[in-house]
C-alpha cells in the first residue's frame, strides 16, 4: 500500500531466511535474504549443530539447587534434570514437593451414581395420522402391553 515492502520482517520470517529451520523447499528471494542476514551467511549444517552443549551446566545447576533445598533427587538424576529443563518455571518446585500430595491438587473423586428416574408413561394414548412414502397410515397408540410379547 505504501510502497515499502517487507519494512518489517518478523523474528520467525528472518529465521527462516537466515536458514535457522532448515533449508527450505524453494529457494528464498535473495534480496530480502541479503537484507536479514546484513552481511552475514546464512546457516548451511544442521541448525541444531550451532547450539552450545548445556546438559551438563544444567545438571550442576540442578544439584547445587537440590542441594540447597534439601531436595532428594531420583536414583536417575538425568529425568530431574529433564523435568527442571523442560518446566523452568515449576521443575524445582516440583521436585522439591514430589512426595507431598498435599502440594498438588487433589485426585478428582467420581460422584456417586444417581439412580435412573423411571421414565413416565404417557397421560394418554392417542389416534395419530403417520403417512410413509406417500401412503397414509391411521396408527392408534395405547397404555400398556409387554414388549416381550412381540416377535418377529
Amino acid at each position: 500500500l505504501t510502497g515499502e515492502r517487507y519494512k518489517t520482517i518478523a523474528k520467525e520470517t528472518a529465521g527462516i531466511l537466515k536458514g535457522e529451520y532448515g533449508h527450505t523447499p524453494v529457494p528464498v528471494n535473495a534480496a530480502l535474504q541479503a537484507r536479514v542476514l546484513e552481511g552475514g551467511a546464512p546457516v548451511t549444517c544442521r541448525p541444531a549443530d550451532l547450539l552450545k552443549p548445556e546438559l551438563a551446566e544444567l545438571e550442576a545447576d540442578v544439584r547445587r539447587q537440590a542441594q540447597e533445598k534439601g531436595i532428594t533427587l531420583a536414583g536417575n538424576a538425568i529425568d530431574d534434570v529433564l523435568t527442571v529443563a523442560l518446566f523452568p518455571q515449576i521443575g524445582l518446585k516440583f521436585l522439591e514437593n514430589r512426595h507431598n500430595p498435599a502440594a498438588f491438587e487433589p485426585l478428582p473423586q467420581a460422584e456417586a451414581a444417581q439412580p435412573v428416574a423411571k421414565a413416565e408413561k404417557p397421560a394418554a394414548s392417542g389416534i395419530y395420522t403417520v403417512e410413509v412414502e406417500g401412503k397414509a397410515f391411521v396408527v392408534k397408540v395405547s397404555d400398556g402391553g409387554d414388549i416381550s410379547q412381540l416377535t418377529a
